[in-house]
């Protein structure tokens, strides 16, 4: 008996070390969502949490409550934002041995801007869930949830000035709206996708630290009504000097210059490209299970 007590201490020590090496998840939520919405990113905490035994899921706030941080998906400048996660993921003891990262809508491409910014601790995998990683909302064609008067006011400000210092400043959609016809403003003038895309200078720490990932997931909904062009979820956008032809990637000069060091990922298998029926941010908890649950595992 007594050997038998030891034996099932032994097997109860190495399942509690098995759930203790989980690696950790961090995700950012999109615009106009919060940390903890139920239907959103608690939903999704709870997917992860009772798939992974002993997880440890972040899902990242912005502002002292849920309201604040609704507000500030909307008004609080995105390199501040980015700042302020660097900090929580600093001083988060769960996460210094590295972390995996799921980002939705505008949180993909906040995420790869942790990465790039900030390497310690080190982001392990990216998973973007319709990140605009070159730019959008352009057109702002759809409204997401409940805030469609909010959303009238920003699409008639990112008309009349997009690219002006206090809409820049202070609109969180203005600092990754990305006009194909205006491209010279945009690079001027983006204070933060132009910055984490290379498209003003070649900053070489930003292209280490993306290299670093082990993989960089992309997903693109296939039916996508919010993002425009779509195919900004996959890197790819318009092609230069008109907005009705788009390209991929791997035509772009970003891949072909090799400005973040994309090209290298491609070639070594970093980069995955997954696409999913639907309208953006819509999958199924069965879609989930199986094609991006293995990557946090």
């Amino acid at each position: 008996m007594a050997a038998l007590g030891a034996a099932a201490l032994v097997l109860l020590g190495l399942q509690l070390g098995r759930a203790a090496a989980a690696v950790p998840l961090v995700i950012w939520h999109g615009m106009g969502d919060s940390c903890c919405n139920p239907q959103s990113m608690g939903y999704i905490k709870k997917i992860v949490e009772s798939r992974i035994p002993g997880v440890y899921v972040l899902s990242l706030k912005i502002g002292s409550n849920l309201i604040q941080d609704m507000e500030n998906s909307f008004f609080m400048n995105a390199n501040d934002q980015v700042r302020e996660v660097c900090g929580q993921l600093a001083g988060d003891p769960h996460l210094k041995g590295g972390y995996n990262a799921m980002g939705f809508s505008q949180g993909g491409q906040f995420l790869r801007a942790v990465a790039q910014r900030c390497p310690s601790p080190p982001m392990l995998n990216l998973i973007s869930v319709g990140g605009q990683h070159q730019g959008s909302v352009y057109g702002f064609p759809r409204c997401p949830g409940e805030s469609s008067h909010l959303c009238d006011w920003i699409r008639r400000t990112l008309d009349l000035g997009a690219y002006t210092q206090a809409v820049q400043e202070h609109l969180v959609q203005a600092e990754y709206w990305h006009d194909p016809l205006r491209e010279e403003d945009y690079r001027k003038n983006s204070i933060f996708l132009a910055d984490i895309n290379q498209e003003r200078g070649i900053n070489e720490t930003y292209k280490k630290n993306l290299m670093a990932l082990k993989k960089f997931v992309m997903v693109k909904f296939l039916n996508d009504t919010m993002v425009d062009p779509p195919i900004s979820e996959w890197f790819g956008f318009y092609r230069p000097g008109q907005a009705k032809e788009t390209i991929p990637l791997q035509e772009t000069s970003l891949y072909t210059e090799d400005w973040l060091g994309l090209q290298q990922m491609d070639k070594a298998g970093k980069l995955v490209f997954l696409g999913v029926q639907g309208d953006h941010l819509h999958f199924t908890e069965e879609w989930f299970d199986t094609t991006l649950l293995p990557f946090l595992q």
